[in-house]
């Protein structure tokens, strides 16, 4: 059973900075796409960003040439490097996990942005 730890959220002011981590531990044999979604009060979870096995990422339009996904296969991690951060970032960031029938989630790690 593959098993997400996120780490790295909290309070930050606008126009800072943050980098989320999340590490699998158990076999992730199969997994190929690795992602973070957000999820703000009252809003439904959207996908922030996603990094596929070669290396080829995907971002919503909202956080494009803000944020950067990256990944370590060797430590089985995925990183969210997120910059000049807005009040509209604040919500509590997901890690995923997925491949061919398998999808995994983390526990989620609160990141808000004050003005």
């Amino acid at each position: 059973q593959v098993q997400l730890v996120e780490s790295g959220g909290g309070l930050v002011q606008t126009g800072g900075s943050l980098r989320l981590s999340c590490a699998a531990s158990g076999s992730t044999f199969g997994i190929n796409t690795m992602g973070w979604y957000r999820q703000a009060p009252g809003k439904q979870r959207e996908l922030v960003a996603d990094i596929a096995q070669g290396g080829s990422a995907n971002y919503a339009d909202s956080v494009k040439g803000r944020f950067t996904i990256s990944r370590d296969n060797d430590k089985k991690t995925v990183y969210l490097q997120m910059n000049s951060l807005k009040p509209e970032d604040t919500a509590v960031y997901t890690c995923n996990m997925r491949g061919f029938l398998k999808i995994y989630w983390g526990q989620g790690t609160q990141v808000t942005v004050s003005s």
